[in-house]
């Protein structure tokens, strides 16, 4: 048993129970779901529409935009484009947002910090 492991004599909770109940990790598991969830609606609702288009509005779908390209392969392409951006956006959203504090959480586990 690692010395992060054992009880703290004067509170009888451990450093990973203390981090847990600290304010800082609330507030980065409020960030974190703050992001997450949102995002995470709005994609499936977004797969959701393009599988629902393409069973249901056949006619709209095989419409061509361009030569051989038609809506559908446009959608299904932008499935991709939105993947990558939400990507994009979550790594730009930690550096900001996430690990400030969980560095702060993490030289306060390896004692570094206060």
């Amino acid at each position: 048993m690692s010395s992060l492991d054992e009880r703290r004599p004067d509170e009888g909770l451990t450093i990973w129970e203390e981090v847990q109940r600290s304010a800082d990790f609330q507030e980065l598991r409020r960030r974190l779901r703050r992001f997450a969830f949102p995002m995470t609606a709005a994609f499936l609702a977004w797969y959701m529409l393009y599988v629902i288009l393409s069973a249901y509005a056949r006619g709209f779908m095989s419409h061509k935009l361009l030569g051989n390209i038609n809506v559908a392969y446009v959608f299904g392409l932008l499935q991709f484009v939105s993947t990558f951006a939400i990507a994009w956006l979550y790594a730009r959203y930690a550096t900001t947002q996430l690990d400030p504090l969980a560095d702060r959480l993490r030289a306060r586990v390896e004692g570094e910090a206060p």
